[in-house]
């Protein structure tokens, strides 16, 4: 069966399974360095991209505020989210508050679109969701020991030290950037938690 994209439009959908359209991927990539595995990639391959980029951004990263609809496939739209873009308006001898502070509740931010476009074309170049090889080695220690003397001859062995702090992110450094600021990633652990008071 063959894919087909549904974008989150901002209102809420139960089918929608990505925040960016391939049109939205190449409006994007236009002012990207590093776009030629995009830009040569089939609409079909580009689509199946950005629905992987949205699934991945939505199971990485938990954003503020609420989801608009216990309905919605998606993580946007949401409720009470704040935009630090969208602080307060200074109009002479006032301060006014401009978006009350808070992302629009029928919208997907632009940064989120954007970072699913930069997931979409990381996705092209690799499969960041599989564990590439030497991921979390710490150190590894090869020997050689002479059972001189005891006529068994030479033998080899080896130990491999490995380490949790070194994992690759499964959501790229620069969607990353663009993520944070409406919520933070999501790390399997068990650290401290952010409380927003609303």
């Amino acid at each position: 069966m063959a894919l087909t994209l549904i974008k989150e439009d901002g209102t809420a959908r139960t089918d929608a399974n990505s925040y960016a359209t391939a049109a939205d991927g190449d409006a994007y990539h236009d002012g990207h360095l590093y776009a030629s595995t995009w830009t040569s990639a089939t609409t079909a391959r580009k689509e199946a991209a950005l629905v992987m980029a949205t699934r991945l951004v939505d199971s990485q990263c938990q954003f503020n505020g609420y989801r608009v609809s216990d309905q919605q496939a998606l993580q946007w739209p949401r409720w009470k989210c704040p935009d630090p873009d969208g602080g307060l308006a200074l109009i002479p001898l006032r301060l006014l508050p401009r978006g009350m502070g808070f992302v629009d509740y029928n919208t997907v931010p632009k940064a989120v679109r954007d970072a699913t476009c930069e997931m979409a074309r990381e996705l092209l170049v690799q499969d960041r969701t599989a564990a590439p090889p030497g991921q979390g080695i710490d150190t590894v220690h090869t020997g050689h020991t002479d059972a001189a003397g005891t006529g068994t001859g030479a033998s080899d062995n080896s130990t491999t030290k490995y380490s949790k702090a070194d994992t690759r992110p499964i959501i790229s450094q620069v969607a990353q950037a663009m993520l944070v600021k409406y919520g933070s990633l999501t790390d399997g652990g068990g650290g401290p938690v952010r409380l927003f008071r609303v």
